[in-house]
């Protein structure tokens, strides 16, 4: 592969200077680990070899930095929603802008390190599952960018609400398979990528889009996301005089909240909150929190906090946003809860639409309605702060997918 360090240097992936999870077989204390089927054992190894390797090479990571760069158009900026914090009247809201990278989301920073790692262990195929469809637009882009074959799996609910992400991602080439099973989102979506993947394991890269998954995808998605949080701690003391005081993400799976949190977990005197969504009220049954109603479980390959019956069998999750409607969040999150390191919390349906509106409003800023749960969070907790605290909120979105659901919520006819 060509060499892009004159034109990007081969900066290391973030690594944390106390916090040293998962372990070599990728456990977060409790959680995490490999459960899957015999067939992948000897994949996921290769993966984990391969990764190990590289995640050190000079040459991978200029062309990582490079791609970050040249083709998505980091660093992406902070930006101060100053009339929002003074019509608050209490802390300073700061914005991560996620929503401004190629593809509109996080998802891609993640996908060109995989996609990077694929091309270097000779996979030509590639499959992805996705829920809003934000992945599945960054896998399709990158791999018409490197001439890759690419078959992405959707739930038939999401593929009716994210129809603009699903012509996207044909026009960009790939395969869409709507997922007709189960409650059609991204559960199953995600179930249906893993049987693709065990009948074509020689020939096939998966990219899995958060920070779930058998070890060592956890790992190695934050890893490839931990470029957010690692840009905040350069951007922070430049724009508003000190780190944050709370840094706040949205919680699906989690990706966008661990590339976040990570660069942040030695930094004692920032608080890290995931917000979960908690759909029509977590009494209500009808949500996706599982951090905050879930019990641990096993799913698609690793152990977690889950949404589970009396039987132990997987609840339907529910948000109005198609990217946190799946009933388990990442191993790494599930330690973070039970460690008291992170804090979780949830925002509702109208919670997040409600967000959603003033941030379109107030400060010009259409969101992600995945984002608009972070941001709903926010809302309630600038006003109990100080004007000298300052709050970190991960734009991990933007809402141009959402057009239909925000309009259908609102009774307009599109």
């Amino acid at each position: 592969m060509k060499n892009n360090q004159s034109a990007v240097k081969g900066v290391p992936l973030y690594r944390s200077g106390t916090y040293t999870m998962p372990d070599s077989r990728g456990h977060f204390d409790r959680y995490g680990g490999i459960f899957v089927p015999e067939t992948l054992i000897s994949a996921l190894e290769d993966l984990a070899t391969s990764y190990e390797h590289l995640r050190n090479d000079t040459a991978f990571l200029s062309d990582f930095r490079s791609e970050l760069k040249h083709f998505v158009g980091r660093p992406s900026p902070v930006y101060h929603a100053q009339r929002w914090s003074e019509m608050l009247g209490g802390a300073q809201i700061y914005l991560k802008r996620e929503d401004l990278n190629h593809t509109g989301a996080h998802k891609i920073n993640n996908v060109i390190g995989q996609a990077i790692l694929a091309r270097h262990m000779g996979k030509k195929r590639i499959i992805a599952e996705t829920g809003a469809g934000q992945h599945g637009v960054a896998v399709a882009t990158i791999c018409a960018r490197f001439g890759l074959d690419c078959v992405i799996y959707m739930g038939s609910e999401d593929v009716k609400r994210q129809a603009q992400n699903v012509y996207r991602m044909k026009l960009l080439g790939a395969q869409v398979n709507a997922v007709e099973s189960g409650s059609k989102t991204l559960k199953d979506a995600l179930n249906e990528a893993m049987r693709d993947w065990v009948a074509n394991v020689e020939t096939t890269f998966y990219i899995i889009g958060t920070v779930a998954g058998p070890h060592p995808y956890p790992m190695m998605v934050r890893d490839f996301q931990s470029v957010i949080g690692e840009e905040c701690l350069i951007q922070m003391p430049e724009i508003a005089g000190k780190q944050p005081d709370y840094v706040i993400a949205c919680i699906g799976g989690g990706s966008n909240a661990m590339g976040i949190f990570y660069p942040y977990l030695d930094h004692s005197g920032t608080a890290l909150i995931g917000v979960e969504a908690a759909g029509t009220g977590i009494d209500s049954g009808r949500h996706a929190a599982s951090l905050t109603a879930g019990v641990p479980g096993i799913l698609h390959g690793n152990r977690t906090y889950l949404l589970q019956d009396e039987h132990g069998q997987i609840v339907k999750a529910h948000s109005v946003s198609a990217g946190l409607d799946y009933p388990g969040v990442g191993p790494e999150h599930a330690h973070l809860k039970d460690s008291a390191r992170a804090q979780y919390v949830f925002a509702n349906d109208e919670e997040a639409l409600s967000a959603f509106h003033d941030c379109c409003r107030i400060e010009g800023i259409i969101p992600a309605l995945e984002a608009s749960h972070a941001l709903a969070y926010a809302v309630k907790l600038a006003p109990t702060l100080d004007r000298d605290s300052v709050i970190l909120v991960n734009l991990s979105g933007r809402g141009d997918k959402d057009m239909h659901t925000v309009a259908r919520r609102a009774g307009v006819e599109w």
